[in-house]
């Protein structure tokens, strides 16, 4: 198994496109969550979606919805 270390770490994602830096900052962030205590705060991007779960959910629940996604 390789050593990985800080270093190899920021040298391979010094490299990496834009788009694919936040796909890394994302899932260390799942990942840092997962391991967080449920009462500390969350992290932006977190309390990002919690709160638009609500309003997206108007939509996410409508007839139209129900009957697009009734076959799959």
């Amino acid at each position: 198994m390789k050593t990985v270390t800080i270093n190899n770490l920021t040298q391979q994602i010094k490299q990496l496109p834009y788009d694919k830096l936040v796909v890394v900052y994302d899932f260390v962030s799942f990942i840092l969550e997962k391991n967080l205590n449920p009462v500390e705060i969350k992290s932006e991007a977190f309390q990002t979606m919690a709160a638009s779960e609500m309003v997206l959910g108007k939509d996410w629940e409508s007839a139209e919805e129900e009957q697009a996604w009734a076959n799959l």
